[in-house]
């Protein structure tokens, strides 16, 4: 299995960023994650611990595990989507950049 530092070494400084303000959101999922930059969720949480500090890494582990928005497999039925339908489509691949 890879370990963060060798995953942080194939992505520049603002993937990476992005990365963590992405997980650090309620609502996005690691799909949306993976489908973006191509990071499974546990390289995302691999990530996070290495770029955060501990007791933010923790609080964070906390909030995520049981959400059911992070996590596709536990959402309601027929949400299938990685944004709000009222949010504004862009075109672009890294949003809010």
């Amino acid at each position: 299995m890879a370990r963060a530092k060798d995953i942080i070494k194939n992505l520049d400084e603002r993937a990476i960023d992005r990365i963590v303000e992405m997980g650090w959101e309620d609502r996005t999922p690691f799909d949306a994650i993976e489908a973006q930059f191509g990071v499974s969720e546990g390289e995302v949480i691999k990530i996070m611990r290495n770029q955060m500090k501990p007791s933010s890494f923790k609080m964070w582990r906390e909030r995520v595990q049981g959400r059911s928005t992070k996590h596709r497999a536990q959402r309601m039925e027929g949400i299938n989507r990685f944004k709000c339908s009222r949010q504004r489509s862009t075109g672009n691949k890294i949003a809010k950049r």
